[in-house]
């Protein structure tokens, strides 16, 4: 086989869903999503790339009555130099990716006859997913022609979000072949000369995940932005019916408007955007809030999340009294995102993007090829786009106040918003094109073209396990904190052993201040956050809430009910509403005047009750519901995950921490003031108190248990000492 004579032959492989030139069936199943646009859209940019001669798209060919008639047909011009090329894989009907695995080897040695018979050999093979790496791994090996990749969504990634949904470890190897496609992923990493990610947040968090984890042969190209469809405003948005629709909420429609567009989920951090916007007095004399947060029909026919996220959203309108400043209409359609971007910056307003965690920030794009700056999260991919665009300003999503300067800055200097929107629309052009990927992609292969020498890929130690075979679980506060050398060097042990143990934090704070708490101190984000004294589980990368537990924790829980039963009783005062979560009501307790935790205890299941009560410190009481604590959530983090409660390292401080310590876990009680509250412990087995204080004392029982290596405690030594400090 020879090399094409016109140009590079660039060999694209994208197996799953359904591919087509046009009408793009976006959202018809799981596999036809995002990635399908994505390739399609790839292979005409790359096409149309003067140093390009041809490209070819590699995908399945499907014979089936139950959709269309183009997927089976062998071959169909995507434009002048690429082509769509179906091949077999399997059965001729559509089936899911996950039943793709045993047919991707017969899926491979067809791509090489229909090479042989084009008599061409491509310059690059570039796979898409981890189906396509398996694929593109073989060719390449074949051909010996240097393979890219690009994952679009990676397995480790996905099982915690599938954990998170109460799927058990064996329900999501039978349904979705998770182990397969992480052990395809991890073999295409360590033969792709490049990968590409949409986001440097990508390839440290996400890819991070992996063993064969390479930054320096990874490369940051954003995709397109489809600019036909995002472009600046013209007078006819004014006539569209979604400004209508808007505008009925809204008292002076003049003002500009501060968009905000997202899911209604709560790491969108709409709450905190309401209460910044109704803190402020300014911001409501210049300005609109507009917030389109999904399609409902009926708040209550919606899911747990959303409708919690929602309802929230409607109190905080309510109590800042917001009425005729907020608009959040209920309906708008798929093609209308556009017009609203539009709508809002011929209004001269600001898109806003205060989200927890932002993996990428298509919205952004978007907003910024309309016409609109943006203040966005400082978090994940905003900082890309505001890098390369310079069209607006990052914020803290935790700090109200960063929220409101930096939306007051944007919208009362006309001369510096005009700056943004004109940076943006260059910027988009510049970065955010298809036409501006396809350049910064023939860059990137260049090298690899030319033979220039790439980073050794030296053997990298692979897990003796797909997954973490053990963890170590932290308390915040009164375990981590309180000596900053000694939790810095935690720190480099627990970054510097990622790979080999799973990380999580347990504390009683909520999600919000627990991730100041990280931010302020630098520690890395946690596999696994249990918040609110084990009523909230929460997994990296993306925060990603457990669901399931939040459904089983709320068996015959009645806040309500709580409040009552204490509201008479003395020496108890309700903690303010910052520290009062869905499953857990908080008081300060005046042990002088208050009874005691038994009394407390038998007064509220008198009135048939059934609760957790825990008091910490001598001065907080909390109750939650009765299947809630953290030792209830760190077992069902650990049954999830799969790992044995004897090797999880599990370090605390306090009264609140005392049920993760008891039981089968290698317990570390750190010396602090507090700890005279665990002193029960001093007689369980396989506790240590330690000598060194916080973080020091958890350095000291990862030596004692031998954490990384034997993770078990010394038979032979008496691991408690005095807790009389």
């Amino acid at each position: 086989m020879k090399k094409h004579d016109g140009g590079l032959y660039l060999l694209l492989i994208s197996i799953h869903g359904l591919i087509r030139r046009s009408d793009l069936e976006l959202g018809r199943d799981a596999d036809t999503g995002g990635q399908i646009k994505y390739v399609v859209e790839l292979a005409h940019a790359l096409a149309c790339h003067p140093r390009v001669g041809r490209v070819d798209l590699l995908t399945r060919r499907v014979n089936d009555a139950t959709v269309s008639v183009d997927y089976s047909r062998a071959e169909e011009k995507l434009c002048k130099n690429a082509r769509i090329i179906r091949l077999p894989a399997g059965p001729e009907q559509y089936i899911r990716k996950e039943a793709l695995w045993d047919h991707l080897d017969g899926f491979a040695d067809d791509a090489l006859v229909y090479l042989k018979n084009l008599g061409l050999t491509p310059n690059i093979i570039h796979s898409h997913y981890a189906d396509a790496g398996y694929v593109g791994v073989r060719l390449a090996n074949m051909l010996g022609v240097p393979l890219i990749h690009t994952g679009h969504s990676l397995g480790r990634v996905k099982r915690r979000r599938l954990l998170a949904t109460g799927l058990k470890r064996e329900q999501i190897e039978a349904t979705y072949t998770i182990s397969r496609r992480v052990e395809a992923e991890e073999e295409t990493l360590a033969a792709a000369e490049l990968v590409i990610a949409s986001t440097s947040n990508e390839i440290e968090e996400q890819y991070g995940l992996y063993d064969y984890y390479r930054p320096e042969l990874m490369a940051v190209i954003p995709p397109g932005t489809d600019l036909e469809c995002f472009h600046p405003p013209s007078k006819k948005d004014e006539k569209a019916p979604i400004f209508t629709q808007i505008g009925r909420f809204l008292n002076d429609q003049s003002k500009p408007m501060i968009l905000a567009l997202s899911r209604p989920d709560e790491r969108k951090n709409i709450a905190t955007l309401i209460q910044a916007f109704g803190e402020s007095a300014e911001l409501q004399r210049i300005a609109n809030l507009v917030i389109i947060a999904g399609n409902r029909d009926d708040l209550r026919d919606m899911d747990a999340g959303s409708q919690s996220v929602l309802n929230e959203m409607l109190v905080l309108i309510d109590c800042y009294d917001l009425y005729g400043k907020v608009a959040y209409p209920k309906q708008h359609r798929a093609d209308e995102v556009s017009v609203i971007y539009r709508i809002a910056a011929a209004s001269k307003g600001v898109f806003v993007n205060p989200a927890l965690t932002e993996p990428f920030g298509l919205t952004l794009i978007e907003a910024a090829a309309s016409g609109l700056p943006i203040v966005a999260t400082e978090d994940g991919g905003p900082r890309d786009i505001i890098g390369n665009c310079k069209n607006g300003v990052l914020i803290d999503p935790l700090d109200k106040t960063s929220i409101i300067t930096a939306l007051l800055k944007m919208l009362s200097e006309p001369r510096n918003w005009k700056k943004f929107r004109n940076n943006g629309i260059a910027g988009v052009q510049a970065h955010y094109s298809w036409v501006a990927h396809a350049e910064s992609y023939i860059q990137n292969i260049t090298p690899i073209l030319q033979g220039v020498q790439r980073p050794k890929k030296g053997p990298l130690p692979r897990r003796p396990l797909l997954y973490h075979d053990r963890a170590i679980v932290v308390e915040l506060d009164q375990a981590m904190l309180g000596d900053i050398e000694s939790l810095k060097a935690l720190l480099n042990v627990i970054r510097d052993r990622r790979g080999d143990a799973g990380f999580g934090i347990a504390t009683g704070r909520g999600l919000e201040s627990t991730l100041k708490v990280l931010k302020r101190f630098g520690i890395p984000m946690p596999d696994v956050l249990i918040v609110g004294m084990g009523t909230e589980l929460y997994y990296a990368p993306q925060l990603t809430a457990d669901i399931a537990w939040a459904d089983h924790i709320d068996h015959q829980w009645n806040p309500k009910a709580v409040h009552r039963i204490l509201a008479d009783v003395p020496g108890l005062e309700r903690q303010p509403k910052s520290e009062q979560l869905r499953y857990k009501v908080s008081y300060y307790i005046d042990a002088n005047k208050a009874p005691g935790l038994e009394e407390i205890n038998r007064l509220i299941r008198q009135n048939e009750e059934n609760v957790n009560v825990f008091i910490s410190y001598g001065q907080f009481l909390d109750i939650l519901p009765a299947r809630a604590s953290k030792g209830f959530a760190l077992r069902y983090f650990a049954q999830q995950w799969g790992i044995p409660l004897e090797r999880i390292l599990v370090a605390g401080g306090t009264a609140g921490d005392e049920d993760m310590m008891r039981g089968n876990t290698l317990s570390v009680v750190v010396a602090n003031p507090h700890r005279k509250e665990l002193s029960d412990l001093s007689d369980v087995e396989r506790v240590f108190f330690s000598e060194g204080e916080y973080a020091r004392g958890i350095l000291e029982a990862i030596e004692y248990y031998d954490f990384y290596a034997q993770c078990l405690a010394p038979p032979d030594k008496d691991i408690n000492v005095a807790v009389s400090r």
